[in-house]
């Protein structure tokens, strides 16, 4: 229901350098995202995409579940 979008670190950006990022997020039954776990990519992209990935908000569930996310970082964009 609500995504917020990473913040590409300037300086990788300025240096091509990006990558996909794999998570393992937990969302709970209220919709909330409960825990992430790194699963890989560049620690540095890492820490923004788990920052943001924080924020999101599901639809509410009858359970909690766990799901895995990929978020590209491409300093082209």
């Amino acid at each position: 229901m609500t995504r917020v979008e990473p913040q590409y670190p300037e300086t990788l950006r300025q240096k091509f350098i990006g990558g996909t990022v794999r998570l393992a997020v937990t969302v709970a039954p209220n919709g909330t995202v409960e825990s992430v776990k790194e699963l890989g990519g560049n620690p540095i992209l890492v820490e923004a995409a788990i920052a943001a990935v924080k924020q999101w908000v599901y639809a509410p569930g009858g359970s909690r579940t766990k799901i895995q996310v990929a978020i590209p970082f491409d300093p082209r964009q």
